[in-house]
């Protein structure tokens, strides 16, 4: 079963499967946003992406079936994604859904229907793991400019071997260029870069519409230098603040001013100059190994704590389902929410949500204030 969304990477993937001599069966979700009269206006998730899934499936001879997930969807995805601003944290909607949604009750639908594994057009790869492991392991994209290693966390160790990724060695102009010569009308679809279910006036009207109006998070409060505690403006409302982040912010002295830290319940937005961002580490919980223990605590292990971001060096320490993680130099944006994903060279060894910077305290006022 090949996850088809409509665009040119899975469907070129389905077609490379098809091509090796794989029976394949393309599968579009119909997710909330598919729904008529809440489509945002974006390649990934328009109207018409059930049928350009179809089209395609035609085009490379295969069938195509469509799964309703909607509920599925939103309970795992959506609700969360509501939940998490409204608790001041940054989630990040893709990492969710692949594990909640297309590596999780996706590959459970496939295997009762009777397909041995479930295929999609993410930059990653798998391959096995040293000799000393058993099993597969999650890598890098060969392209590093389309990975997605990022956004697959939290595909289960125990699945990697029903987990199929046609375009790991791939390059994306190479993909296309493919996907040209098949006809593919996706060939040159724009690749959508916004959150999928949200309106195509951004995220913050789609949570606008689901936290109430004295939701702490849309309520205004006052903005606070982080080194004075010195009131230096005032905020609109918290919701789609988060750490790191510079722009709107007002000026307070000379230098750029960034969010330090979000305080809903006096509703406070600390903010500082870009090294008051810097942490020396992390706590993550709802953890996931894809590698054993021994390796994430060993050497040689780097740390990505946005999709973005460059991997750093650090050190791990696993206690159950929480990790401590120790940069080797302290990095700025380590936001609640988000995502850390270990590397040791190019391989996943796993990841987990940031809870908090390490040694965070109670940072409510300045020292000495």
């Amino acid at each position: 079963m090949v996850a088809m969304s409509g665009g040119v990477d899975s469907a070129v993937a389905a077609y490379l499967l098809h091509r090796a001599g794989h029976e394949v069966v393309g599968a579009t979700l119909r997710l909330f946003c598919y729904e008529r009269g809440e489509v945002p206006d974006r390649p990934c998730c328009d109207e018409n992406a059930v049928l350009e899934a179809r089209w395609s499936a035609e085009r490379i001879s295969i069938p195509h079936m469509v799964i309703d997930f909607k509920e599925t969807f939103h309970r795992e995805v959506v609700e969360d994604f509501v939940s998490e601003y409204g608790s001041a944290r940054t989630p990040n909607p893709c990492i969710r859904c692949n594990t909640h949604v297309k590596f999780g009750p996706l590959l459970e639908r496939a295997e009762r229907i009777g397909f041995d594994a479930v295929a999609t057009g993410h930059y990653a790869r798998r391959d096995r793991p040293p000799p000393s492991e058993m099993g597969w392991a999650l890598y890098r994209a060969r392209d590093r400019s389309k990975d997605q290693s990022y956004v697959l966390w939290g595909v289960r160790a125990d699945h990697l071997d029903k987990c199929l990724f046609p375009l790991g060695r791939a390059r994306k102009a190479a993909v296309r260029r493919l996907a040209r010569r098949l006809g593919l009308r996706s060939w040159d679809r724009p690749e959508s870069q916004d959150i999928c279910f949200a309106p195509t006036e951004g995220h913050l009207a789609f949570l606008a519409e689901r936290l109430p109006e004295d939701h702490p998070m849309r309520r205004p409060g006052p903005v606070r230098h982080s080194a004075t505690g010195a009131v230096v403006g005032e905020h609109a409302g918290l919701l789609g603040m988060t750490v790191g982040m510079r722009h709107g912010l007002p000026r307070g002295g000379p230098g750029r001013l960034y969010v330090v830290r979000l305080d809903p319940g006096s509703r406070t937005l600390w903010v500082g100059p870009r090294e008051a961002c810097r942490e020396r580490g992390l706590i993550a919980d709802q953890t996931n190994l894809l590698a054993p223990r021994e390796v994430v605590e060993g050497e040689g292990v780097r740390a990505q704590i946005r999709y973005r971001h460059d991997a750093v060096p650090c050190s791990v320490r696993v206690s159950g389902d929480r990790w401590e993680v120790v940069f080797d130099e302290p990095e700025v944006g380590v936001a609640p929410g988000q995502s850390v994903v270990l590397y040791r060279d190019e391989r996943v060894l796993g990841g987990g949500r940031i809870v908090g910077a390490l040694g965070a305290r109670d940072r409510s006022c300045p020292a000495g204030a």
